[in-house]
């Protein structure tokens, strides 16, 4: 299955929780901390626990970069656990001149054969088409993200009157030649959700920011209901895979999760 076939299936069947695995030593349950393996069994008893009910799994690279040689082999490691039928993205918020942005590509696409990537815009199409030559693959690229900072720049308005994140999203449009390009947009920005959805298009949308950060789950799902949009992903992390220090804790993440699922499909 190409990426995009792995995703539609799971929006077809009303899934749109992506699992995080942003997987820290020091917040995993105590009785796993000392094993030799205790990242990779953590990760393993989640995915083994969610992937029938899950719409894609996001792993940010820098929970593991930090580990340096050893952190690259649990990435590794780790996608192997996961089933070929699910998306899969590295969220590395890559986006960097041409000839270093397809060094990336190729890392991530080639190497760790990721389905996903997550890119920041800033330094424009030129330093994001090596990722988006990767046809296959799937590409969300920052626009409005869900932390404080957001208003340094993103919300900055232009002279034209539009505000920076609204300029992305429409670039982001005007470059989906291959319908392979989605955005991100932080959950926690409701009214400006409900203000822009129209503008999405076809892109894919990536939502960070429900759950720990704090974005309201049943209001992002209505805004897409209402839009007759289907194609989001709703990013859990912490209150997903932290939500239980005991050794149920994936079963607690499994029922955290369907929770999750009953509330979208009743909206």
């Amino acid at each position: 299955m190409s990426p995009k076939e792995k995703l539609n299936s799971k929006l077809q069947k009303g899934f749109h929780i992506c699992v995080g695995l942003d997987t820290d030593i020091n917040k995993i349950p105590p009785h796993l901390r000392n094993n030799e393996n205790a990242i990779l069994d953590f990760n393993k008893a989640i995915i083994d626990n969610t992937h029938d009910i899950a719409a894609a799994y996001k792993i940010n690279f820098a929970f593991y970069e930090k580990e340096g040689q050893k952190g690259f082999s649990l990435l590794s490691k780790t996608l192997r656990l996961i089933p070929d039928n699910i998306l899969v993205i590295g969220d590395a918020k890559r986006g960097d001149i041409g000839n270093t942005s397809s060094m990336y590509a190729q890392s991530m696409f080639e190497h760790f054969k990721l389905d996903s990537s997550t890119l920041n815009p800033y330094m424009g199409y030129d330093s994001l088409s090596p990722f988006i030559d990767y046809r296959e693959n799937i590409h969300f690229i920052l626009a409005l993200t869900s932390n404080p900072g957001s208003f340094d720049f993103e919300k900055l308005e232009l002279t034209t009157g539009r505000k920076v994140y609204q300029e992305v999203i429409a670039k982001v449009n005007e470059w989906n030649k291959n319908n392979n390009l989605g955005i991100v947009f932080g959950a926690t920005n409701l009214d400006e959700l409900k203000d822009n959805i129209s503008d999405f298009g076809d892109l894919f949308v990536l939502l960070p920011g429900v759950g720990a950060q704090g974005g309201d789950l049943e209001g992002i799902v209505s805004a897409f209901k209402e839009n007759k949009n289907n194609n989001y992903l709703i990013n859990v992390s912490r209150a997903l895979i932290y939500a239980d220090s005991t050794e149920k804790f994936a079963e607690v993440g499994r029922n955290i999760l369907e929770n999750y699922n009953k509330i979208i499909n009743e909206i």
